[in-house]
């Protein structure tokens, strides 16, 4: 039992029923084991009560009658202590059977007790099970499995698996549920897939697949999650909770807007009330997929918000670059008496820093230290340093990168790159990029930036010095690719891309749009190209960037006047900002491109970040 143990009131009559002791301890003992009038043990003092008489009555060391008083202890939530005191119950039993062990080991993996987890305790039982020759049970391995996952004891697992294998329990539902669990907490998405198919079609479950989902998604591998939730509802089982939320958190990453409205869709007919979990999972999918006022709409419904919810319409807002309205939930938040933590903080010190809100975010700063006592760490720092210098304030940012208590950070001095980028500052980049070599934290990407600064300065020679020299340093960069979702499917382009199906009709698309652009006297912009070629090749690269391509995809796939919906590892350039404004008033289509900080929203020649990014 969970949280008491069952004791019968008529023990309090043994004393009055009974004519001598003989006869009032074998009452006792009757009572003991009857099972009517059942009243629960509130806490700990009471256990030790019941305890104490089982003692008395020479039954605390039969596992038969000691079960509920050692379960009461091992699960109870808030009884500190009691975890202890139900390890030495145990102790104490002559030859404690798998139910027994199984008991100990749930209360040590829940933290159970009042006290902490101690899976380590779990599997050190386990171990002591096998040597005293109790042969674990099908409850056994879902204990010692979660155990190994809260360690990330891979290979202890990987042990595990094949004394599963050896009882005969691989085809029990609970203990492969459990492997494909560990093995995806541990990271190890393959190995979790390969558990899943070991599983015979009628063997697998929602569980299973909620599983699954769940691997992938802590592996970040967000496509093949969204593909396996598909094949899941294909398959014909009705999703749980998890898996839902699991398969939205994919579609938030790879802004698979379509998908999350579908799952959204599916809550609304089998579920009568949305709780918190979900309904936060739904405000972070459709910031997240370019939907700021679905998440507003979602958001602005629930009944319960927590603070989990607040940090995800902040930072949601703060993606979008409107920093006004951030401070207005965050503000909201405090009003309503939710504690605001540091990762609601990181989200607030966003919205400003994108929005350009520089007085705001330095009240915010104070207010985090001062009034809600809360310590910046790093990133609050690198928000701090990227919100100055991004208003141009490049020399108090360094100021403030040098005075950081944490010591200065890779994140801090490429926030601080980043501005030198979009202020022109050559000399101070340079030194950005010094420290980033100091400190061994460089990425192909910083010396990019540097190379596209000196590029628009025209010093062609140092341009290419810096990509050679990112090459000579093993740096890769991730390939360069923009994605967008038409009908619920992901369309992915790189670069003068021609894989496609619909290229032959994509680059028509592109030619026309091009065509209409210089009727508005658009002209390619090739200053921050670093390459070494003429005018003509530079525009013929810029033109069939894989951003336009995605663009053109959209237009051609999708209904007039819908929204064309583009997600995009690169950081948007100066050309690709222009040109999408354009396209979006010509048109007459909103434009939506999340770049790999924030999202640019066209609409009728204008963008929401009112060329502050």
């Amino acid at each position: 039992m969970v949280g008491g143990l069952v004791l019968s009131q008529a023990q309090h009559q043994v004393g009055i029923a009974a004519t001598s002791p003989a006869q009032a301890q074998a009452a006792e003992q009757a009572a003991f084991r009857g099972r009517d009038h059942r009243a629960p043990c509130a806490n700990l003092d009471e256990a030790r009560k019941a305890h104490a008489r089982h003692v008395k009555l020479g039954l605390d060391r039969s596992p038969r009658h000691a079960r509920p008083l050692l379960a009461a202890c091992a699960l109870a939530a808030d009884w500190p202590g009691s975890m202890a005191y139900a390890a030495s119950i145990f102790a104490a039993l002559d030859d404690p059977e798998a139910f027994d062990y199984n008991t100990l080991m749930r209360g040590y993996v829940a933290g159970g007790g009042g006290g902490g987890r101690d899976p380590a305790a779990a599997l050190r039982l386990f171990v002591d099970m096998v040597d005293d020759g109790v042969e674990p049970d099908s409850y056994t391995f879902p204990f010692v499995f979660k155990a190994c996952a809260q360690l990330g004891a891979l290979q202890e697992g990987r042990q595990l698996q094949g004394h599963l294998v050896k009882l005969g329990f691989q085809r029990d539902e609970h203990s492969q549920n459990s492997l494909i669990s560990f093995y995806g907490k541990c990271g190890e998405a393959d190995l979790a897939r390969r558990a899943f198919e070991q599983m015979e079609d009628d063997e697998q479950t929602t569980a299973s697949w909620s599983a699954l989902l769940a691997a992938y998604t802590r592996a970040g591998r967000w496509a093949e999650c969204v593909e396996s939730f598909g094949a899941m509802v294909r398959a014909g089982w009705r999703p749980d909770e998890s898996s839902m939320v699991s398969a939205l958190s994919a579609c938030a990453h790879l802004g698979a807007h379509d998908v999350g409205r579908s799952i959204h869709c599916a809550l609304l007919r089998n579920t009568a009330r949305l709780n918190t979990f979900m309904s936060t999972s739904l405000v972070d999918m459709y910031a997240k997929c370019g939907c700021i006022e679905n998440a507003a709409a979602v958001f602005d419904a629930m009944d319960d918000k927590n603070a989990w919810t607040y940090s995800a319409m902040v930072s949601g807002l703060a993606l979008h670059g409107d920093g006004r309205k951030a401070l207005e939930v965050f503000d909201a938040m405090v009003r309503e008496g939710h504690r605001p933590d540091a990762a609601v903080y990181v989200g607030v010190l966003n919205a400003c820093s994108r929005a350009g809100l520089l007085e705001e975010g330095l009240r915010c700063f104070d207010r985090m230290r001062l009034e809600h006592k809360l310590t910046p760490n790093a990133q609050h720092y690198g928000c701090m340093v990227d919100l100055m210098a991004r208003a141009g304030r490049l020399d108090d940012a360094r100021a403030l990168i040098g005075s950081m208590p944490t010591g200065p950070t890779d994140t801090a001095w490429r926030s601080l790159l980043n501005a030198c980028r979009i202020h022109g500052n050559l000399e101070l980049a340079e030194r950005a990029l010094q420290e980033l070599e100091r400190l061994g934290a460089t990425n192909a990407g910083d010396y990019i930036i540097l190379s596209d600064m000196h590029a628009r300065a025209h010093n062609r020679d140092a341009a290419a010095a810096r990509r050679t020299e990112a090459v000579d340093r093993g740096l890769a960069q991730a390939p360069g690719y923009s994605a967008v979702e038409v009908h619920g499917a992901t369309h992915r382009f790189v670069s003068q891309d021609r894989s496609h199906p619909r290229a032959d009709d994509i680059y028509e698309m592109l030619h026309q749009m091009e065509w209409q652009l210089r009727f508005e006297g658009y002209t390619p912009d090739t200053s921050e190209l670093a390459l070494d070629a003429g005018e003509e090749e530079k525009r013929r690269v810029v033109a069939a960037h894989s951003q336009k391509l995605a663009m053109a995809f959209g237009l051609l796939s999708t209904p007039e006047g819908a929204p064309v919906r583009v997600v995009t590892n690169l950081r948007m350039s100066k050309e690709c900002h222009a040109y999408s404004a354009l396209i979006s008033e010509i048109f007459g289509r909103e434009i939506v491109v999340r770049d790999r900080n924030r999202f640019h929203r066209f609409k009728r020649g204008a963008c929401s970040c009112r060329n502050y990014w």
